[in-house]
């Protein structure tokens, strides 16, 4: 379906013809219509797949035709992180490039002052992370009543950061008659039960089944021992000439030791997470995104927020805690219709995290030995008699072979 079947403004219509956009996505295709009739929308798809404009598009639409409210807030989108901030305020930007409404990005760690400023310059859209919005209403007196529209993006997320109370406070603050947008990759009880508090008779967008991953990218499993590692991931990346790799840990003291040991083996990284200041955060994301940098490290604060065009490469150095946070790490890859390849470190001691991926997933991955990197201790050899650890044997599996005995083996323990 192209865009310019869509009841859309012709100065949208023709920002998305500045920018070669002219197929609408299935995200896309379902919620713009929904959302342009004034429905309350809970949509769901895969990262990548373009919700961000499937909610900026329509709501630019909207502005244009309220002129009267130009210059107040009538968009409200409330966010996890400050890195999807930046993201969704740049969609904004582009897909409104001809429209001539102003946004603002409201977040901590950056001066108030310079943020207090725009917004009482006049802006028409608010991108905000709760902990930010809650202080500027309170505190410094600015005013929702004009919101027309709220949108959450990357719901579950904001309940996982623990937002909860900030977005009760924020629920509370905002008329009732506003249209309300919940976006996510992932739908849990939690999502649903805070969807029945804010939404009115909403329209349900389901793309995909829910917590899967994109099918262009290919996911593969590398048992190691953990000692080995960071020495297999430099050799791994530095054999492969790979460009441009997001690799994931659990916490920042673990994504500043690996960048700089990885620096020390001649392959640049660097560290992102939230300790780092914005300046800092922007700054290291840009020279990634300009191949500046070879390697990002980054904490799971990155995996909902970025945005990085033709990305082919994810590495889990760790797995996460949270099965659900493997599906948005791996998201940053394979976006728009392209393919990527995920590969996972798994440990002796991580068996448990993968296994919780598999019953998210509702699959059995296929897993591997690299050559030369071959594992001393299974969990296999753990499980022995009296517990002693001993050295196992197995037939290693790599290259085509490997691809294509992990498709049969994805596909017949699919249940």
């Amino acid at each position: 379906m192209k865009f310019s079947t869509f009841a859309l403004d012709q100065k949208i219509k023709n920002s998305l013809l500045a920018i070669g956009y002219e197929n609408a996505t299935a995200i896309q295709q379902q919620a713009i219509p929904l959302v342009l009739a004034g429905k309350d929308v809970m949509a769901r798809a895969q990262t990548g797949t373009g919700k961000t404009a499937a909610f900026v598009l329509p709501l630019l639409d909207k502005m244009l035709k309220q002129d009267s409210l130009a210059g107040t807030v009538s968009v409200l989108v409330v966010v996890p992180t400050r890195e999807l901030a930046q993201q969704v305020n740049d969609s904004f930007s582009v897909y409104g490039q001809y429209c001539q409404l102003k946004s603002a990005i409201v977040h901590g760690g950056v001066s108030i002052k310079a943020q207090l400023a725009q917004l009482k310059n006049g802006v028409d859209i608010v991108i905000a992370t709760p902990g930010r919005l809650i202080d500027l209403i309170v505190n410094y007196d600015l005013t929702m009543l004009n919101v027309h529209t709220l949108v959450l993006d990357e719901a579950d997320r904001i309940l996982d950061l623990g937002f909860q109370n900030e977005m009760d406070k924020i629920f509370q603050l905002l008329p009732d008659n506003k249209q309300t947008l919940l976006f996510s990759a992932t739908f849990d009880d939690v999502i649903f039960q805070m969807s029945k508090k804010i939404l009115n008779a909403p329209v349900i967008v389901s793309i995909d089944d829910n917590n899967q991953v994109a099918e262009q990218v290919e996911q593969l499993i590398y048992n190691i021992d953990a000692d080995k590692k960071r020495e297999f991931i430099s050799y791994f990346i530095g054999s492969k000439n790979w460009q441009q790799v997001l690799i994931f840990v659990r916490t920042k003291q673990g994504a500043d030791l690996l960048a700089k040991e990885m620096c020390k083996d001649g392959i640049k990284a660097s560290a992102l997470h939230g300790d780092r200041s914005q300046g800092a955060r922007s700054k290291i994301l840009k020279e990634f995104k300009e191949n500046k940098c070879r390697v990002l490290v980054a904490t799971d604060v990155a995996a909902r927020g970025l945005d990085i065009p033709d990305l082919d490469y994810v590495i889990n150095y760790e797995l996460p805690f949270a099965a659900e946070d493997y599906v948005h790490r791996i998201g940053r890859t394979a976006r728009a219709g392209k393919s990527g390849i995920a590969i996972s470190l798994l440990s002796i001691s991580e068996e448990w995290l993968l296994t919780s991926i598999e019953e998210l997933l509702d699959c059995k991955f296929l897993q591997q030995w690299y050559p030369g990197y071959e594992p001393e201790f299974t969990a296999e050899s753990n499980n022995k008699k009296g517990g002693e650890k001993q050295r196992t044997r197995k037939r290693l599996l790599s290259g085509d072979k490997a691809k294509q005995k992990q498709r049969k083996y994805k596909a017949k323990n699919r249940r």
